[in-house]
């Protein structure tokens, strides 16, 4: 199945600067909003406790806020809703005194006279876990795109490894701007999706530059635009497809999902869209910007070609005993 002919090649090139430019002012802004509001972190990075109640009618917050203030160990804790009228978290910092009682029976005992509940979850982390929580999660991510750029400059050639991590920096930092906007909570759950995003993002973003160094081998042009052109219309359905069928996974997930899931579904939803979006507008692009020469990679290749054969005849000189 195709959406685009093979046969139709597309100017990407003649609007690269403006979607360089469009790109720019994205990174840009998320970069504002991550100077101005921050990320909200969730439990699991800035440490809590985290107790989710689930009632069998519409949650009396109020009540829940006057009889939960009677109680020092919640002092400044946050109510609010869990996706539905009927559930709400109870979050509140965490103190010697939660963790060493059973902050589920506490609870159960403080919200009695609300109304019929059941406690659906009770998780604590201290602030020091969480902050070691934050680092390592920070540290896998980074590790990962350097383990991309070194596998990439090792595949194909160090341009193609720029061109690559530079598509996975944008995309990570519009993601991130689109969770700040949309006050997602920074988890477990989202950093798992950040991964998963750089390793959809980069599988998506290879095929492509599989596409132009093929296209450079069997091509006798030296017009970097035009094979750039030429590659990514010859990839274009299958990136379309690919996307669409993951799109549609993800939005199910963000629909029906519940709220449990929601920051990872969102981080998704809209990763795999940017996604999706530089490996056409933006990586490919980049090869010309960070100078790569046809001629000059020909020469490389030819070269590596000419060793290879030359080791061949010295192996088969040996095997024979001419050597």
């Amino acid at each position: 199945m195709e959406f685009f002919s093979k046969n139709k090649i597309y100017n990407f090139m003649g609007k690269s600067k403006i979607f360089m430019l469009f790109s720019l002012l994205l990174i840009a802004c998320s970069y504002g909003l991550l100077a101005t509001k921050g990320l909200s972190y969730g439990i699991d990075f800035s440490g809590g406790t985290l107790v989710q109640v689930k009632y069998d009618q519409k949650a009396p917050i109020d009540q829940i806020r006057e009889q939960i203030s009677s109680d020092k160990m919640f002092a400044n804790a946050l109510i609010t809703e869990f996706g539905s009228p009927d559930e709400i978290v109870i979050r509140f910092a965490t103190t010697n005194e939660s963790v060493s009682n059973d902050v589920g029976d506490r609870v159960r005992e403080l919200l009695k006279g609300t109304g019929n509940f059941d406690i659906r979850k009770v998780d604590i982390v201290g602030p020091k876990v969480g902050s070691e929580l934050r680092e390592k999660g920070l540290m896998s991510t980074i590790m990962g795109i350097l383990a991309i750029l070194i596998y990439v400059a090792f595949r194909f050639e160090w341009r193609f490894a720029i061109a690559s991590v530079a598509a996975l920096v944008h995309d990570v930092s519009i993601t991130l701007g689109a969770i700040i906007l949309f006050d997602i909570e920074v988890s477990l759950d989202v950093l798992a999706a950040m991964l998963t995003l750089i390793g959809y993002s980069i599988n998506d973003t290879i095929i492509v530059f599989d596409r132009i160094r093929e296209d450079i081998k069997e091509s006798k042009s030296f017009n970097l635009l035009d094979i750039i052109n030429q590659a990514v219309s010859q990839t274009l359905s299958r990136t379309t497809l690919t996307s669409l069928t993951v799109l549609f996974v993800v939005l199910t997930l963000f629909l029906f999902g519940g709220e449990i899931i929601h920051g990872f579904s969102f981080t998704l939803l809209f990763g795999v869209f940017i996604g999706t979006y530089s490996s056409i507008f933006i990586a490919a692009p980049l090869l010309k910007w960070f100078g790569f020469d046809i001629a000059a990679y020909k020469n490389k290749e030819a070269l590596k070609e000419k060793n290879r054969v030359e080791r061949e005849k010295m192996r088969a000189m040996y095997e024979k005993g001419t050597v």
